[in-house]
Parts: C-alpha cells; sequence; structure tokens
C-alpha cells in the first residue's frame, strides 16, 4: 500500500517483456525515471448500469500524471504478483471495492516521455457503494458527453 502523501520510489516492480514475462525487476524510481523498463499495471474501467465512467480524481503528489482525471482503478503489479492479485488489491485499495466481476479487455503498451507500462485493462458495470481512498482525491461518474467535452482540456 502506497503511504499517504508519497510515491515510494524505493518500491520494486517486475521489469517484463510485451506478453508479460517476468525478465527482471526495478525499482519505481527507475521505471518513472525515463529508463523506459517496460513494468505492469492493471486498471479497471468502472461503468454504472446508466452507461456513465467512473474516473479518478489523482493527487497532487503522485509522481506521474498529478492532478488529471484517470481510470477508476490503475496500479502497479508487485513483484511476486498475479495480474488478478493486483486487480483485487488495487481496487479495493482505491475504492473499498470487493464485489465486483472483471471483464478482461486486451493487453497493451503505453508510453510517454517517462516510462513505458504494460497495461492489463479490466471492466465491470458497478452500481454499489464507492467509497474513494486516500491515494486518490476522489472521483465520480462522468457521462460519455461530459467525457467527450473534456478531450484536450488539460484534465
Amino acid at each position: 500500500m502506497i503511504a499517504e502523501g508519497k510515491d515510494n520510489s524505493q518500491e520494486m516492480f517486475p521489469v517484463v517483456d510485451e506478453e508479460g514475462n517476468i525478465l527482471s525487476a526495478a525499482t519505481r524510481g527507475e521505471c518513472h525515471g525515463g529508463s523506459m523498463l517496460l513494468h505492469p499495471v492493471v486498471h479497471l474501467h468502472v461503468f454504472n448500469s446508466q452507461g456513465e465512467l467512473y474516473l479518478q480524481k489523482r493527487p497532487a503528489w503522485k509522481d506521474i500524471q498529478p492532478d488529471k482525471w484517470d481510470t477508476a482503478v490503475g496500479g502497479h503489479v508487485d513483484l511476486g504478483e498475479s495480474i488478478h492479485q493486483a486487480l483485487l488489491r488495487e481496487v479495493h485499495e482505491e475504492l473499498g471495492i470487493t464485489d465486483f466481476e472483471p471483464q478482461p479487455l486486451p493487453h497493451y503498451v503505453f508510453q510517454s516521455d517517462r516510462e513505458r507500462e504494460l497495461v492489463f485493462p479490466f471492466h465491470t458495470t458497478y452500481d454499489g457503494a464507492i467509497h474513494p481512498s486516500k491515494e486518490t482525491d476522489g472521483g465520480r461518474f462522468w457521462s460519455i458527453p461530459e467525457i467527450e467535452a473534456s478531450i484536450g482540456k488539460g484534465l
């Protein structure tokens, strides 16, 4: 679990190939510091039964994309952890949800100017209570028109 208010730059991540096979390990600081070491992450896209998409607000203290709206759940796979274990842990940590049915989507590589991630995305429909943790600055359900109107506005 991430300590409130700071990412642990010494946290160990697996370094993988594009199929998710573990090649080695590196710290968060190395993975996020421009090395372009490919490391796995999980994302969960949470829709409600009205077709709205839950987005979380990233805190200002995050080392990647601070103060931006992001997927409902996004987190790193810990060294020695399966994709499924990481997904369950991250969803519980970030939203307090344990009773959901994740549906897998195809994995892909995301690259920014600082890092490369092998993203294992899932989606679910969920109408229960959501309890955002201190790892986020909260969140809310957005309609698709709201999302479309916000694209390109730095949110």
